[in-house]
């Protein structure tokens, strides 16, 4: 049952070719003998799974069963989750157990979705490899000497080693699309707006963007349509109704203009991921697709943009950190000071202190205008290359990792070349839009990704010209050995 596709299962449940309660228990058992391989679940809630599959089987007796209803699938531990430890891969909230569930996983829920337990990520989303994990890093089941990037890592992990048929994960700067990359699944960033945030613990609130990490991109059309949608608790959700992603999906790709990105295609590129990008740029040609080389003029601005934007809304979200209302907390404190100072030094692991002090210092008196004034005018300037782009062409193409994965400890030494790993993701986030990573052809045997990014609320677009591409390919087919 593992070897199917969301939509597969969801095929088999309604021609009771299975149940979910048979079907829960055969991934709880794949999480059990394997996962500790690969470190992809911080916790495993078996016992709350089996009680939802049982309803779920209940709700599709009675004939109130939807597509996703019985499903199994994994949540990121940046989620909250009634009665469930949320931790956001962080000693400061090993302890934490949410009374409320975030609105992508109270809407999943509703859905009928069935929770196996939550992914291991990079602390309080930051990093590219998850690496920064309080409770270790995850291992990539291509090969478990190397990372499974980040900070989705886990999910990424758990899905392409087929512990889960599918998972969330949240992406504020390619942290869904580049560790889809480095496994060989799907994985979408949906448009900012377009999934609620609230009960999504804050790492850059501007930037923050939940999405489904899938196997394939009809498989994320069918997980979106359960996550996304208006949300009045949250400020940021965007108040529009949802496209019907599903119905689009097998459109043709005659005459679609796919922009490439000079830019990126000029930046030292990888040969091997070079190769990889052409693969798939020959097929949407071979489907009827229009090349054109477009430029993204100040799209080189974007590491350094995000990386000012970023810290800075980050240490202002994790100032609520403090020892005091909830997370981990000092033992025997002198004083107030000492409380503060101990339990956010205690909680708190190395890239998260480092951000947190890179931004401290961009927001201080003296430094704001120099810096994060001038990082939001960048972002201006990026988001108009992308608008003038869009006026040519209908999406836009690119790789989505600079390079494959790399060994476990290879970047942890080295912040800017771990940082690099999102120079094809970031200028996403910073416009705001919509991105999504397919599995592109191998490069030396490990998974490489092909980026499609589109305009503001064109999801169904990019998930029709995925599947197309899925369609006639198999990159998205190959399985890592021993999973």
């Amino acid at each position: 049952m593992h070897e199917k596709t969301l939509a597969e299962l969801s095929a088999g449940l309604a021609a009771g070719d299975f149940s979910s309660v048979e079907l829960t228990r055969h991934f709880l058992d794949r999480i059990e003998r394997l996962d500790g391989r690969l470190n992809s679940f911080i916790s495993v809630t078996a016992e709350q799974a089996l009680a939802q599959a049982e309803a779920a089987d209940a709700r599709r007796a009675a004939g109130e069963a939807g597509p996703l209803t019985g499903i199994p699938v994994a949540h990121k531990d940046i989620f909250c989750t009634r009665g469930v430890r949320t931790s956001c891969g962080s000693r400061m909230l090993d302890n934490f157990i949410s009374p409320y569930d975030a609105t992508v996983v109270e809407r999943l829920d509703a859905a009928g979705v069935v929770m196996l337990g939550k992914t291991n990520m990079d602390e309080f989303a930051m990093g590219s490899s998850n690496e920064t994990s309080y409770y270790g890093p995850v291992r990539n089941p291509w090969d478990t000497e190397c990372v499974p990037g980040g900070s989705s890592g886990g999910s990424a992990a758990a899905v392409a080693a087929r512990l889960a048929p599918a998972a969330t994960g949240t992406d504020t700067g390619g942290s869904i699309r580049q560790p889809a990359a480095l496994t060989g699944i799907t994985g979408l960033k949906p448009t900012y707006g377009r999934c609620s945030r609230y009960g999504m613990i804050a790492f850059a609130s501007s930037l923050d963007q939940a999405g489904p990490m899938t196997r394939t991109a009809e498989d994320a059309a069918l997980l979106l349509g359960g996550m996304a949608g208006f949300d009045e608790r949250d400020s940021t959700s965007a108040d529009r109704p949802l496209d019907d992603y599903l119905s689009g999906l097998d459109a043709p790709l005659q005459g679609l203009r796919v922009g490439l990105v000079r830019e990126f295609m000029e930046n030292d590129l990888d040969p091997g991921i070079a190769a990889a990008t052409q693969a798939v740029i020959d097929e949407l040609k071979r489907q009827g697709a229009e090349i054109v080389e477009i430029s993204l003029p100040n799209v080189h601005l974007s590491v350094s943009a995000y990386y000012v934007v970023a810290p800075a809304e980050c240490s202002s979200n994790l100032s609520r950190f403090d020892g005091v209302r909830y997370g981990h907390r000092c033992e025997d404190p002198r004083d107030l000071e000492d409380l503060y100072k101990r339990s956010r030094s205690e909680g708190f692991g190395a890239e998260v202190k480092r951000r947190i002090m890179i931004g401290t210092y961009a927001l201080s008196a003296g430094f704001y205008d120099a810096y994060y004034i001038k990082a939001q005018k960048v972002r201006q300037l990026i988001a108009a290359d992308f608008r003038a782009a869009f006026e040519q062409v209908d999406v836009i193409a690119s790789p989505t990792a600079p390079e494959t994965a790399f060994r476990i400890g290879q970047k942890t030494d080295d912040p800017v070349s771990m940082y690099l790993q999102d120079i094809y993701t970031i200028a996403v986030n910073l416009a705001g839009l919509p991105g999504i990573s397919i599995p592109a052809p191998q490069s030396g045997g490990m998974p490489t990704g092909f980026q499609l990014i589109g305009r503001l609320f064109d999801e169904a677009r990019l998930l029709n010209v995925a599947h197309r591409i899925q369609q006639e390919t198999d990159w998205h087919t190959l399985a890592p050995e021993g999973f």
